[in-house]
């Protein structure tokens, strides 16, 4: 059955968009909107840091302030280029039992887990936009390795990789990292888009994320980058300024699956994206997690994985709160447009002055 579409752009009207992913609808107040110019970083990244910090335990030389490491790459003249530990202060740990106890009509459990730290540079001012393409290509490298280690383990149901840039994201240290979470249970949150995303393959005998895909390349008008492994994109319910979407071409449930050509696209994509994020928004902070499925969805025809960006532009306010909708004022299309334009970057850290 093919389903009735439409490229045409939104009028200049307040309107909503539905997200099928997540079964949730966008409004889009473009009667509150600021131009793109206007809706730039908050001013965190004014702040320059150094290319050393002496009370940094990520830069060189404070290695006994860290846990043993898992996982280390060299490279040139540099006795690390990366390096994987567990966190020093875990939200998770692997100690934990999975046992439930009932208290009345509550119930908790152990915190089971794991929770690592990947340091992505030894030099504490280089984040990913000021990187080279082989420096990200080792960082999505150590992302996959950890994936799968930590998902073989039997009482391990979900890996979430993620990464806070900005004291506005959450980041509590400056210097370049990423963190990886693993978790023996799944998240309200990931079991209801698996049903949204199964509902729809039951519907439609196809892929809602492939069918996404189709749809953006299309339309042309939300895409902002494409290579030949993936095609990024501000999606069409976008519930946040900015949003992108870096989705694989090919259909795969779970990131464990890429292979060695697909990490060097992703590397390269998300080294894009993020140069445009900077460039353009100067510097906000912001948000990336890799979407993946939970263990037991890894072969399903349904489960598509995907890298998501946000930018922090805005702040979630009372109504959203209270209604679980989002307030966007920023229409995808022209977030889009906005992002295509990739100006010349300067070398240098997270805080380099850009046109």
């Amino acid at each position: 059955m093919k389903r009735a579409t439409s490229t045409a752009p939104a009028s200049h009207r307040n309107e909503m968009r539905y997200n099928p992913a997540t079964g949730r609808w966008v409004i889009y107040a473009l009667s509150r909107r600021q131009r793109p110019r206007e809706m730039v970083g908050a001013g965190e990244g004014s702040r320059a840091e150094p290319a050393y910090d002496e009370h940094c335990p990520f830069c060189p030389g404070h290695e006994q302030d860290l846990p043993p490491v898992l996982l280390e790459y060299g490279r040139g003249d540099s006795p690390w280029q990366i390096r994987v530990v567990e966190n020093k202060y875990p939200a998770l740990t692997p100690e934990g039992d999975l046992k439930r106890v009932c208290q009345g009509i509550y119930m908790k459990m152990e915190g089971y887990g794991h929770h690592e730290v990947l340091i992505e540079s030894p030099v504490h001012n280089r984040q990913i936009p000021a990187m080279t393409g082989g420096e990200v290509e080792m960082i999505v490298d150590a992302y996959h390795r950890r994936y799968l280690e930590l998902i073989r383990l039997e009482k391990n149901l979900l890996v979430v990789i993620f990464r806070n840039c900005g004291r506005r994201a959450g980041a509590s240290l400056a210097h370049p990292h990423s963190q990886i979470i693993s978790t023996g249970v799944v998240p309200g949150h990931v079991r209801e888009q698996e049903y949204r995303a199964q509902q729809y393959f039951d519907q439609w005998g196809s892929c809602m994320y492939c069918d996404m895909i189709a749809e953006e390349l299309s339309a042309g008008i939300r895409i902002i980058h494409a290579n030949r492994s993936f095609v990024s994109f501000v999606p069409y319910a976008a519930a946040q300024p900015f949003e992108i979407w870096i989705m694989p071409r090919v259909h795969k449930a779970h990131f464990g699956d890429i292979s060695a050509e697909e990490k060097a696209d992703l590397a390269s994509s998300l080294h894009a994206m993020l140069r445009r994020v900077q460039g353009r928004l100067n510097d906000p902070d912001y948000n990336y997690v890799i979407h993946s499925s939970a263990k037991y969805r890894t072969d399903e025809p349904q489960a598509h994985w995907f890298l998501q960006i946000g930018p922090r532009l805005t702040t979630r306010a009372g109504f959203e709160i209270g209604s679980g909708m989002s307030i966007n004022t920023s229409l995808p299309e022209e977030d889009a447009d906005f992002l295509r334009s990739d100006p010349p970057l300067e070398k240098g850290g997270r805080n380099a002055s850009q046109a």
